[in-house]
């Protein structure tokens, strides 16, 4: 794969930690501004989730049967223009609707983007490729909140959501001018392809390693709902200072995924996947064990979490690679099946953190930890079903 089609397909893997992450120090703002608690403001980033979730069964099938390209440029249209909608947002139903559409707009980066590495690459290659792009998920986490912050001091929260707007412009114009088209069309019935969506969906590797991986996902998601409320309200963070403490998470992140790439060489994806569930599970219970604790300290807290996001850089990009294996000419509608469970289990656990908020870190820390142990579950119950030679080796 060239350098310039990595940079483009790490523009697309932008799209989620970027829509998501930059507003998030502006949560206590969007409560003030729309006169309600931050507990309600977290709705805001569930429907994004969910928007994501629904929006990719959208796009899969629509990148088999008229290619990558012009889906990916109707839902970057679509991207640019709900940002707007959120910036002007007049309340927070507004501002819940925009989210939720600048959510299915933003999707289609997602599937296409697991959809051309399956174009272009074979197994191992894909589990690599999707590491070194886990660089640019690590990097747009840090960076974002840091902007989200400035922006926030600086210019006020609508201010976010127009960078959000030109960010959506910017893509567009890098996609229309350097993005080959790597898929022919092909031309499904709605039969086929509802046939396909329930092939993919009868997969066993598909949907376990998916689940598996959409799990570690749930967990950096309920860290994301929840760590607004748990740095800046329970522990006194600056919101200037958030995007500190989320980017000392995000470089944890970077490091682990190109270790992860660099130790595709010697075991296959399933190989470290396996072990890698085992780190999540023992930081998540060292985090949940903390929560009941209570330290007066952010520290004793910080320490286990950011073990347990790291992990994810190994979880996700493996689990990725298992699940899109051997999915041929169904790859995008592979990927939109993918992302669904991914995102669907994502919204679920941000949605819980809010559900079960007592102004404490439980909350965050229990459903993490629910999301390790389903994710160990998950990944050796799919490796004792699947287990082909060249995911392990």
């Amino acid at each position: 794969m060239t350098y310039p089609i990595l940079l483009i397909l790490g523009l697309l893997c932008a799209f989620a930690p970027m829509a998501i992450d930059l507003y998030l120090p502006s949560f206590p703002a969007l409560a003030g501004a729309f006169d309600v608690s931050v507990e309600q403001v977290q709705t805001s980033l569930a429907a994004y989730f969910v928007g994501l979730a629904i929006g990719q069964l959208i796009y899969g099938p629509l990148a088999d049967r008229f290619g990558r390209r012009r889906p990916l440029i109707v839902g970057t249209c679509i991207f640019a223009f709900a940002s707007l909608l959120c910036a002007f947002s007049p309340s927070l139903h507004w501002l819940i609707a925009a989210r939720f559409l600048q959510a299915l707009g933003g999707c289609a980066g997602m599937v296409i983007y697991r959809a051309v590495i399956r174009d272009l690459c074979n197994t191992l290659e894909s589990a690599r490729v999707f590491s070194q792009l886990m660089l640019v998920m690590g990097v747009a986490p840090m960076l974002a909140p840091l902007l989200g912050g400035w922006l926030l001091v600086a210019f006020g929260w609508r201010a976010v959501f127009m960078v959000l707007f030109a960010f959506g412009l910017l893509a567009l114009l890098v996609i229309w001018r350097g993005l080959p088209e790597t898929s022919a069309p092909v031309r499904h019935s709605p039969r086929d392809m509802l046939r396909a969506y329930l092939s993919v969906f009868r997969d066993p590797a598909l949907v376990g390693y998916g689940l598996a991986g959409g799990l570690g996902i749930a967990g950096m998601f309920a860290y994301i709902a929840g760590s607004p409320f748990v740095f800046i309200e329970l522990y006194g963070v600056a919101p200037a200072n958030y995007g500190w403490l989320f980017g000392i998470n995000a470089a944890g992140f970077i490091l682990m995924a190109q270790l992860n790439a660099l130790l595709l060489h010697r075991h296959g994806p399933a190989y470290w996947l396996r072990r890698a569930s085992w780190l999540y599970v023992v930081a998540a219970g060292g985090l949940l064990a903390m929560a009941i604790v209570g330290p007066e300290q952010l520290w004793p807290l910080f320490l286990p979490l950011f073990v347990a996001i790291t992990s994810q850089a190994c979880i996700l990009p493996n689990a990725t690679a298992c699940a899109m294996a051997g999915q041929g000419e169904k790859a995008g509608i592979a990927s939109a099946t993918l992302g669904f469970l991914q995102f669907g289990v994502a919204a679920a656990s941000a949605s819980l953190v809010t559900l079960f908020h007592d102004g404490s870190a439980r909350p965050m820390a229990a459903v993490i930890f629910g999301c390790a142990l389903a994710s160990l579950l998950l990944t050796w119950m799919t490796a004792s079903r699947v287990a082909p030679s060249d995911l392990e080796f």
